[in-house]
C-alpha cells in the first residue's frame, strides 16, 4: 500500500504557534524599484525644466515589512540554512559525496541562467519531499514565482541519481530550496539533500519540519486558493500525496516569509509530470550551449539566437521551452502553423509585433494584484497605485490585440483570439474608470509616474484627497519659482530637475560666466559635478522637499483606501488576466521564433521516424559567423540508427554534432530549423558526452567522469532517445580505452535509440561496420595541398560530411610536427604507428556472409521507411525503387567478387 507523504510523522494543525522550525530568510526579496544615480544626467535620471508637467516614470513596488512571528523561530543547527547557486556547467551524474560546510550568508544570491532572466534574479521558492521506505525514488515538487501567480506542481519517480530533480531544479532557477529538516543535516543529510546542496551553491536552502509537509492541508489550499479556470487540476492531484504535502509547506511558509496572503480563488495551479516534454540533463544543456554561452557567457547560445521577445512573460516561455521540448507531435505542429501563419501574413506579423511590445509583464502585475499584505504601509500604499495604473495600461491594450487576431486562421490563433473575447475585461476597465481619471496612463520616468500616481484618483471622490493634491501642486509651483529666483539672482541659467533619490534639486551648466574662478556661493549644498553640468541644492529646496514628502505620503495613504475598496470589487474577476497572460506570452514567443526565421533561410520541420536533414547549419555558429557556415546532410533511421563520424581535429565533428541535436530541440518547440529540408522523430530524452575535464570537487579524474556520464546514459537511455557523444576512452590507456569504447558502442547498438557518435579510433570503425548493418561510417572531410614553391604540404579543411571513414592517417603526428618536437621523434612514432596499424589489420577478417546480411537488412530497412513516411507520386517512388535494386545488387555483387581473393 502506497503510504502518504506525512508517514511517519506526527500530524499537527500547521498554525501551532510553536512548532516550526525554519530559517529566517532576507526581508527584503526586491530591490526599490526607484532609484537613480545621485549625478544628474545620468541614465537613470529624469530631468524635468518643468515640475508641473509629467516627466517619464517607473512602476514603483511595494515591500513589505516582515515581523518575526512566534512560531517562525532560527533553527538550533547551523547547517540546515545553505547557499546552494548557480548552476554548475559540468556537475556529475550520479555523484553523491557529501556536503560540504559553508558559512550561513544572509542575502539570496539568484542563480542567473540567461538575460533573459538574469535582470531581475532568482524568485522561484520550491518545497522538495521524497517518498520514503517502499515509495523512496517518488518525488513530490512544489514551486511559486514571486512574481507570477502560478503554483506549479509535480510528481514522478526518479532514480538514483536524482537526474530529474537537478534537471527541474537548473530549469526553475530557483532562489531558496525547501526540504523536510528529517532530510537535511538534522537528518545527517539523504542522498538526495547532498545532490541538491553540490549543484546548487549559492542558492538558500531551508529545513522545515515534516510536520508541515501534509497532504491533507496540501488539497485544502489547492482546493481553497485554485481559480475556478484551472479548477480540474484538482482531478490530477487528488492522489498524489508528494506533489501535495509539498504545497502544503511551501505555502505555510510563503505565507510568513512574505507577510502577506493569497486570496481565495487567486492562484493559477498547474500539475506537470515529466512525461510531456522531452528530458535534458543540465550538463547537456550545458554543453549544447542552449541557455547559456561557456566561453563568454554571452548571447551565442540557443536562446540568444531565437530570443526576440518583446515582454518578459515571452522571454521566460522561451527559455523554458528551449530547457523543456514539446514531445507531442500535434501539439508541435500547431505551434509550426501559428509560425508559419505569421510569415506568410505581413499585416498579422507586424500588426501582433506591435500589439504584443506594449504590453507590461502581467504574470508580475497578477501576482501583487492577488496578495494581500497583512501590513499597509506608504511603500504598499504606493504600489497598490501603481499596480491599478499599469493595469488599466494593460486592458486597454487587449481590444487593439482582439482585433489583429480578428482575421487569423490557424487553430491556436483563433483559440487565443477567442479566449480573449470575454466581457470580463470591458467590466473590470469600466469598474476602474469610476475611480480612475481617464488621463492616468502608465508612463516610463520617475516624476512623471508620480504625478500620474498623485493625480490618478478621480476629484470630488474624496474631498480631503483633493485638498493635499492641490498643496502638492502648489509646492511644485514653491520649487520652480524658487529656482527661478536663484537663476535670476546668479545671473546663470539653472534648472529644475528630479530624480528618486534626490528629490527636486537643481542643475547648472559648469562653464557660466557668473562664476568665473569656478567657485560656487555657500548657499549651494550637496554639489556634485558631471561632466559638463553642477547638480546642488539649497536649504530653502530640502525643507520643499520634505513638504512635498509629506504631502505625497497623505496622497497616497488617502488614495490607497479608494484603490483598495476598487480591488476588493474588482478581484471577483481579475482570474480573466490569467488567460491574457497565457496568450501575450504565447504569442510573443511565437512572434520570436518567426521572427528569427527573417534573418535566416529556415524550413518547416516534419516528423516521421526518421531523422533526416539536408543542407543543414548550425544555428549559433550561423548567427556569429560573418561567412557562410557549410551545410551537412544527416540521416539516421532504424536500419542506420548508429553514426560513427570520423575526421582529424578542428575538421568540424563536435560542431556537426552540437548542429543535429540543436535542430532537433528547435523543431521540438515548434520553430522552424537552418536547412533546406528537415525530418525528425521526436525524441523523449536528449543526451550528450561531451568535452574532457576532471572534477576536482568530487574527487574524479577525466576517465571517470566519462564512465560516470556514460553511466548515467545508459541508466536513463530508451528507445526514443538522442545520444550525442563526442569522444570517449580517450583519457586512459590506448588498449583499455578501445575495449570500453568498443563494449559501449555495441550495447548502444542494441538499443533503437538514435546515436551519433564521433571518435578517433579508426579501428573501432573497421569492427563495427564489418559486423552490424545498423551502423554507418562517415567522414568530415579534409583536402591536401602543396606549395609549388616550397614543397610544404598543408591541410584544407571543407568540414564536410561524407560517408566512409577517414583516410587520413597520423593527423596526430601532423600537428605534433607543427611544434618544436625533434623531427627523429616524429619519424620514430610514425613508424611505431604503421607498424601497430598493420598488426591489427591482419587480425581483422571480413565475413563475406555478415556483408550479405548488412545489403539484406538495409534494404529491408529502406523499404519500411518508403512505406511507412513516402509522399512521391507514383513514377517518382518507382524510380527510388529500381534505384535501391541497383544499390542491392552492386553490393552483393561486390561481395562475390572479393570472396576469391580472400580464399587465394
Amino acid at each position: 500500500m502506497l503510504c502518504s507523504s506525512t508517514e511517519n510523522a506526527t500530524t499537527g494543525d500547521s498554525s501551532d504557534s510553536g512548532g516550526a522550525v525554519w530559517t529566517q530568510v532576507s526581508a527584503s526579496d526586491q530591490p526599490p524599484a526607484e532609484s537613480t544615480s545621485n549625478i544628474p544626467g545620468s541614465a537613470s535620471s529624469s530631468v524635468s525644466p518643468h515640475p508641473r508637467l509629467p516627466a517619464l516614470p517607473t512602476a514603483a513596488t511595494g515591500r513589505f515589512q516582515l515581523p518575526n512571528p512566534s512560531f517562525l523561530s532560527l533553527t538550533s543547527d547551523s547547517s540546515s540554512r545553505r547557499h546552494v547557486g548557480t548552476p554548475r556547467a559540468r556537475a556529475t551524474p550520479g555523484s553523491s559525496g557529501g556536503p560540504r560546510a559553508q558559512t550561513p550568508a544572509s542575502g539570496h544570491a539568484g542563480a542567473s541562467c540567461s538575460s533573459a532572466t538574469s535582470a531581475s534574479g532568482a524568485s522561484v521558492v520550491v518545497a522538495v519531499v521524497e517518498g520514503s521506505g517502499l515509495a523512496r525514488g517518488q518525488i513530490g515538487m512544489a514551486s511559486l514565482d514571486l512574481r507570477c501567480p502560478e503554483l506549479i506542481v509535480s510528481q514522478f519517480a526518479d532514480t538514483g541519481t536524482y537526474a530529474k530533480v537537478i534537471t527541474k531544479l537548473n530549469i526553475l532557477v530557483p532562489k531558496e530550496i525547501l526540504m523536510p529538516d528529517t532530510a537535511s543535516d538534522r537528518g545527517k543529510g539523504s542522498k538526495l539533500f547532498n545532490l541538491i546542496t553540490q549543484n546548487f551553491q549559492g542558492v538558500a536552502f531551508t529545513a522545515i519540519r515534516r510536520k508541515y509537509f501534509n497532504e491533507k492541508k496540501g488539497l485544502e489550499y489547492i482546493q481553497q486558493l485554485c481559480t475556478p479556470e484551472f479548477d480540474t487540476v484538482l482531478m490530477e492531484v487528488q492522489m498524489k500525496y508528494y506533489c501535495l504535502s509539498a504545497v502544503a509547506a511551501l505555502l505555510k511558509y510563503l505565507e510568513f516569509s512574505q507577510n502577506s496572503l493569497y486570496p481565495a480563488k487567486s492562484l493559477k495551479v498547474v500539475f506537470k509530470g515529466s512525461e510531456q516534454t522531452a528530458m535534458i540533463d543540465w550538463a547537456s544543456a550545458s554543453n549544447l550551449e542552449l541557455v547559456i554561452n561557456n566561453s563568454n557567457h554571452s548571447n551565442h547560445t540557443l536562446l540568444g539566437v531565437l530570443n526576440h521577445t518583446k515582454t518578459a512573460g515571452g522571454a521566460r516561455r522561451l527559455r523554458s521551452s528551449i530547457l523543456e521540448p514539446l514531445m507531442d507531435a500535434d501539439t508541435i505542429n500547431i505551434r509550426l502553423d501559428s509560425v508559419q501563419e505569421m510569415l506568410l501574413n505581413e499585416e498579422l506579423f507586424f500588426g501582433l509585433k506591435d500589439a504584443v511590445s506594449h504590453f507590461l509583464d502581467i504574470d508580475q502585475l497578477l501576482s501583487v494584484l492577488v496578495r494581500v499584505p497583512k501590513q499597509q504601509t506608504i511603500q504598499a500604499a504606493e504600489a497598490k497605485i501603481t499596480h491599478v495604473i499599469q493595469l488599466k495600461h494593460t486592458l486597454n491594450l487587449v481590444p487593439r490585440l482582439t482585433t489583429v487576431l480578428s482575421n487569423c486562421h490557424t487553430a491556436l490563433l483563433k483559440a487565443y483570439s477567442a479566449s480573449l473575447n470575454d466581457h470580463r475585461f470591458d467590466l473590470i476597465l469600466k469598474q476602474i474608470h469610476t475611480v480612475i481619471s481617464d488621463n492616468t496612463s502608465y508612463v516610463r520616468g520617475v516624476l512623471d509616474m508620480r504625478t500620474q500616481k498623485c493625480f490618478a484618483v478621480r476629484p470630488n471622490i474624496n474631498e480631503f484627497l483633493d485638498i493635499a493634491r492641490r498643496a502638492y501642486a502648489e509646492i511644485v509651483e514653491d520649487i520652480a519659482g524658487l529656482v527661478d529666483l536663484m537663476s535670476e539672482k546668479y545671473g546663470a541659467p539653472m534648472r529644475t530637475s528630479f530624480s528618486s533619490s534626490r528629490g527636486f534639486f537643481i542643475q547648472m551648466k559648469r562653464h557660466v560666466n557668473a562664476f568665473p574662478d569656478g567657485r560656487l556661493p555657500a548657499e549651494f549644498i550637496k554639489v556634485t559635478k558631471n561632466k559638463d553640468s553642477y547638480a546642488f541644492t539649497t536649504d530653502d529646496l530640502v525643507k520643499l522637499n520634505d513638504r512635498c514628502n509629506h504631502a505625497l505620503r497623505e496622497i497616497y495613504h488617502m488614495s490607497s483606501v479608494v484603490v483598495g475598496r476598487l480591488l476588493s470589487t474588482i478581484h471577483e474577476n481579475i482570474h480573466c488576466l490569467y488567460k491574457l497572460s497565457e496568450a501575450v506570452s504565447m504569442l510573443d514567443m511565437l512572434l520570436s521564433l518567426a521572427n528569427a526565421c527573417t534573418l535566416s533561410d529556415y524550413v518547416r520541420p516534419e516528423f516521421t521516424d526518421t531523422l533526416a536533414i539536408k543542407g543543414g547549419r548550425h544555428p549559433i555558429l550561423e548567427r556569429m559567423s560573418v561567412q557562410q557556415t557549410v551545410a551537412n546532410n544527416s540521416f539516421i533511421s532504424e536500419g542506420s540508427n548508429f553514426i560513427i563520424i570520423t575526421g582529424p581535429n578542428m575538421s568540424g565533428k563536435s560542431t556537426y554534432l552540437k548542429q543535429v541535436a540543436l535542430c532537433q530541440i528547435m523543431a521540438q518547440i515548434g520553430s522552424f530549423v537552418p536547412a533546406e529540408y528537415a525530418s525528425f522523430r521526436v525524441a523523449d530524452q536528449i543526451f550528450t558526452r561531451i568535452g574532457v575535464e576532471d572534477d576536482l570537487e568530487n574527487k574524479c579524474s577525466s576517465f571517470m567522469v566519462e564512465m560516470k556520464e556514460v553511466s548515467y546514459i545508459f541508466r536513463n537511455v530508451n528507445d526514443r532517445s538522442l545520444i550525442i557523444i563526442d569522444e570517449l576512452g580517450r583519457s586512459t590507456s590506448a588498449e583499455d580505452g578501445f575495449g570500453i569504447c568498443l563494449a559501449i558502442c555495441e550495447l548502444l547498438m542494441g538499443l533503437k535509440a538514435f546515436t551519433l557518435f564521433a571518435t578517433h579510433f579508426l579501428e573501432l570503425c573497421q569492427s563495427l561496420e564489418s559486423l552490424h548493418p545498423n551502423v554507418e561510417v562517415q567522414q568530415m572531410e579534409v583536402q591536401h595541398t602543396r606549395d609549388a614553391d616550397t614543397g610544404a604540404e598543408s591541410v584544407v579543411y571543407t568540414h564536410t560530411l561524407t560517408q566512409g571513414c577517414t583516410e587520413e592517417r597520423h593527423y596526430g603526428l601532423h600537428a605534433a610536427g607543427l611544434t618544436s618536437l625533434p623531427a627523429s621523434a616524429i619519424q620514430e612514432a610514425k613508424t611505431i604507428a604503421c607498424n601497430i596499424k598493420q598488426q591489427f589489420l591482419d587480425k581483422l577478417v571480413k565475413d563475406a556472409e555478415a556483408q550479405k546480411e548488412r545489403a539484406h537488412y538495409q534494404l529491408a530497412t529502406r523499404l519500411q521507411q518508403a512505406a511507412r513516411n513516402s509522399r512521391l507520386d507514383p513514377d517518382s517512388l518507382r524510380e527510388y525503387l529500381r534505384g535501391l535494386k541497383t544499390q542491392y545488387e552492386a553490393e552483393l555483387q561486390a561481395v562475390d567478387e572479393a570472396e576469391p581473393e580472400d580464399t587465394a
